[in-house]
This record gives C-alpha cells, structure tokens and sequence, in this order.
C-alpha cells in the first residue's frame, strides 16, 4: 500500500515558503503533488462588523482555524477531496468561493503557523524552517501587501513593526526547534532544496515498496 508523504513548511512572513512549495510541485509535477497554504484557514469574522474584523492580529495563531485544517489533513490522508476555503482579505470573511484539492502522493502544508499546531505537526513526515533575515522579509511584505492587498508603505511598515515582528519572535521564531531541516536563503540555497528533494524521493521509493 502507498504511503502519503506531509510536508510542513514554516517560517516568517516573506521568508520563501511559497517559492519552495512551487518548486516541489515543479518537480514532482501536480499529478502527485497537492499544496495547501495555512492562510487559506483563517477564521471567518463575518460575525463581527468591520471595525472589529480591523482590530484582529492576522499575524496571531489566535486567527487561524486549526481544527478545519486538521480536519481537511485527515481527509487527504484517507484518500479524499477537500474544499479549501478562498479568505477575501478585504473584508476578512472567506468568500463563497473555495479551492478543490485532490489527495496526492506528496501534500504539501505551508505558511506562518505550519508548524505551530501540535496535532497537525506530528501528521508531517518531513517539517522544514526557511530562515530569512528580518530585513528581507519586511522589503519583500512592503511589495507584495502593495502589489498585492492595495496597501500603503506606511501600513506595511506599521503593521511590520507593531505585529508580525513581535508575533514571530513569540510564535513562528520558537517552532524552528521543530524542524527537521532549516533553509537559508529559501530556493537559493540550492544544497538545501536539493538535499530536500532527495529527502521526499527516498521515501517516495520506500513507501512504492510497501
């Protein structure tokens, strides 16, 4: 019987994680490889006016769903199909919209809190860490919340300062302990990518075996 391989990837905001989880879906192609983003689970605040979803620190583990991603995980790891919401970071809700993801070979969990959750981390066959230095973080947040979410430089700098970096020195910073494999650098660090992919592949080869 084939054996599903999880893989958990952790780290800061703008460190890479994404980058690394397009490239192991490049190379084990999408016929074998699924990815979900933790982001994908943050609680719907369709409950609470706009003034109050405003107030919410989205870069608090208190703001992700851990159950329905826990759920969603065990629904892979027996073969079937999952909904993953689609969050309209506008107005803080998830939209009527969701995303179908097939159970795959290799699944793929990335994103802030991958590996927060005690419950969804011990599902992971390999947990990785991508460590990127403060300051290239906050320069790739300010283009991409620009670019991307409409927002000011003034905002991306101010929530920089006054929640993502104390929330990843409290929360994110201390799961590293758990990783199995810390990447520098993210993709550019090429010895690690590759000493990851040879990881994944091994067990691919044993798990064919059983």
């Amino acid at each position: 019987m084939n054996t599903k391989i999880f893989i958990g990837i952790a780290g800061g905001t703008a460190s890479g994680k994404s980058a690394i989880a397009k490239l192991l879906v490049s190379h084990f192609k999408d016929n074998l490889c699924a990815t979900i983003k933790v982001d994908s689970y943050y609680h719907d605040l369709k409950h609470l006016s706009m003034r109050e979803r405003e107030k919410t620190n989205f870069d608090s583990p208190e703001s992700i769903d851990f159950n329905l991603l826990l759920d969603h995980i065990t629904k892979l790891r027996n073969n079937n199909p999952i909904k993953v919401p689609v969050y309209d970071y506008k107005t803080h809700t998830r939209s009527s919209d969701y995303s179908e993801v097939y159970s795959q070979k290799i699944i793929i969990i990335e994103g802030l809190y991958a590996l927060y959750n005690n419950l969804v981390k011990d599902i992971f066959n390999i947990k990785v860490f991508v460590d990127t230095d403060e300051s290239i973080r906050l320069e790739r947040r300010i283009k991409r919340d620009i670019k991307k979410r409409q927002r000011t430089y003034e905002s991306v700098v101010k929530q920089f300062n006054s929640m993502v970096t104390p929330m990843h020195n409290q929360y994110v910073e201390p799961t590293k302990s758990h990783a199995d494999m810390i990447i520098k650098r993210g993709v550019k660090n090429t010895v690690a990518i590759n000493e990851l992919i040879s990881k994944i592949t091994h067990m691919q080869n044993n798990s064919n075996k059983i």
